[in-house]
């Protein structure tokens, strides 16, 4: 389910970290078949599932990856999966016994209680990973590979250790990166340059890596991606939403780099509509002028198809309608798009970026097999499942939930207080101001 479902509305994304505190404790197999649900109904068929962290130790964890990679098995999707590692940082940009001390005593206590759920080490982490990998390493729609959360939530040790596990794996990475204007300044401060020069210490760039948002990538970041084959995932409507700003997506074209398109949890109706999110990324880089240099719906189209494929380990057999590939296609209903009238002389593409919707998505089919026909899924009962959430969540809040809720309402100002002055005012004049005013 989306954060605004749970109870954790949007924010900028730092502050918006403290408000995700208070979403409820989910049925992770429904709630992963929720959002499979409306990914195939949009048309997509392989999905790059990020998951989040989960409370408990190393089995408990890994009983909850089997469990959202059963959802997709069950409905019948495609799905490289990775558990997002992250060993140091986990609510701010600061270790954690300092930001428990910044707070008030009273404070304290249900801080160190909330960090001390999370109980995986990054030898857990890596374990995890393996341990996945061996067991789906011969599953044809699943396979797993590594994602380093991002660059504030990852320590030296884990860049390196990740960067290894890559390599003797042959497996990809996906990291988030420079999503926002805070982690621009988390990377300046710890390396002393930006992020993407930090990561490439560590070789993880290159054609196994994806990097996610990339919002805040300057000049030389751009070129250095370009370079080493790395691949770029845009979230435009994520960015909006958590108003971390707009990607230089017509830089990142120009460059020759691999892009793809994510949702990233949640597009911008608050749902996983893939065909919404195509035209988000048409319509949001058209810069003022008379050039060409916007996206046209046939760069889109390879973004969301096989810019998509290139970041997964099923690069090589997804992705394109060609001999040899899997067999997957999304018909949609002509009528749909072109009725009452359509001009004929619309190209084809054109018409259907712009006009397609769910409603006219007719079959969806994954590597030859029909799992959705006629707003039906044909592997599993939709109704019953959204039915099983609806009830499992009339539940009360537990002890554990309305703890998080008091705490995320108390930490919110004091997060805001963290990063009040975390720019230099001489460095970032401009946006300094605005947040200042903030």
């Amino acid at each position: 389910m989306t954060p605004v479902q749970l109870g954790s509305p949007d924010m900028p994304l730092e502050l918006w970290f403290v408000t995700r505190m208070v979403m409820r404790n989910v049925n992770l197999y429904l709630d992963t078949l929720y959002s499979a649900f409306e990914m195939i109904a949009s048309g997509v068929t392989t999905v790059q599932h990020l998951h989040g962290r989960l409370p408990g130790k190393l089995d408990q964890v890994e009983r909850g990856c089997d469990e959202a990679i059963r959802a997709y098995r069950d409905v019948g999707m495609r799905v490289s999966y990775s558990y997002a590692v992250r060993d140091q940082n986990g609510l701010v940009y600061q270790r954690d016994e300092d930001f428990i001390a910044s707070l008030p005593s009273e404070l304290r206590g249900p801080m160190l209680r909330w960090f001390e759920r999370f109980q995986l080490t990054l030898n857990d982490n890596i374990a995890l990973f393996e341990g996945l990998y061996g067991r789906y390493r011969d599953a044809r729609r699943v396979k797993v590979q590594l994602a380093p959360a991002n660059l504030h939530w990852c320590s030296d040790e884990a860049l390196m250790r990740l960067a290894d596990c890559s390599r003797k794996y042959d497996v990809p990475l996906h990291m988030h990166l420079l999503e926002t204007a805070y982690q621009k300044e988390y990377a300046r401060r710890r390396g002393g340059g930006t992020a993407v020069e930090y990561i490439d210490r560590f070789g993880l760039l290159g054609p196994r890596m994806t990097l996610g948002h990339g919002v805040w990538l300057n000049e030389r970041d751009i070129q250095r991606p370009a370079e080493t084959g790395t691949c770029v995932c845009h979230n435009c409507s994520s960015n909006f939403r958590l108003r971390s700003g707009v990607a230089a997506l017509n830089k990142l074209e120009a460059a020759g780099i691999t892009t793809a398109i994510g949702i990233d949890e949640a597009g911008i109706n608050d749902d996983r509509d893939m065909l919404q999110e195509m035209r988000m990324v048409l319509r949001a880089h058209r810069v003022p002028g008379m050039d060409d240099e916007v996206p046209a719906p046939a760069q889109v189209f390879r973004m969301a198809t096989s810019g998509g494929a290139a970041t997964t380990p099923f690069a090589d057999s997804i992705g394109a309608l060609e001999v040899g590939r899997a067999a997957d296609m999304v018909l949609i209903d002509w009528r749909e798009i072109s009725y009452p009238y359509l001009d004929a002389e619309t190209p084809l593409l054109d018409a259907v970026l712009q006009r397609a919707k769910t409603s006219g998505v007719r079959t969806v089919i994954c590597d030859g097999d029909v799992i959705y026909h006629d707003a039906k899924f044909t592997r599993v009962d939709r109704d019953g499942a959204l039915r099983a959430l609806h009830e499992d969540l009339q539940r009360a809040l537990s002890d554990d939930e309305v703890e998080r809720r008091r705490l995320s309402k108390s930490l919110l100002p004091h997060v805001r207080a963290f990063y009040a002055n975390y720019f230099d005012p001489e460095q970032h004049a401009p946006f300094y101001r605005q947040s200042s005013r903030q």
